[in-house]
């Protein structure tokens, strides 16, 4: 097989593009206070699961490019949020709000995407 065929379809797996997702509006509070508020890029995964990101490839959060939301059963998710130095890091557990469903809280953070 092509040595440079290799390299591109690993570079693929690594590096996968981005799916472009809808528009939305997030919020993200951190500890109560609004650290985000503003138009974000929605990206629905299997399950209810979701993906957020700013669409102007800024970071959504200091540090933070890319967050997770993945639901692990009925109204309970694991939250992560991608570094600037591609690092997945786990935010933890989530519980989705039953006041306002499109949010979902954590111990010390809460995601809204409308």
């Amino acid at each position: 097989m092509n040595h440079g065929l290799i390299a591109l379809l690993m570079a693929a797996t690594l590096f996968p593009v981005a799916a472009e997702g809808k528009n939305a509006r997030c919020v993200i509070k951190q500890n109560g206070t609004t650290a985000y508020s503003g138009a974000c890029d929605f990206q629905m995964d299997q399950g209810g699961s979701f993906g957020i990101r700013r669409h102007d490839a800024k970071p959504i959060l200091p540090n933070i490019t890319d967050i997770s939301v993945f639901i692990v059963s009925s109204g309970v998710a694991e939250v992560r949020g991608l570094t600037t130095d591609g690092i997945n890091s786990r935010w933890g557990r989530a519980i989705r709000s039953q006041v306002d469903p499109a949010c979902w809280k954590g111990s010390d953070f809460e995601i809204c995407a409308y």
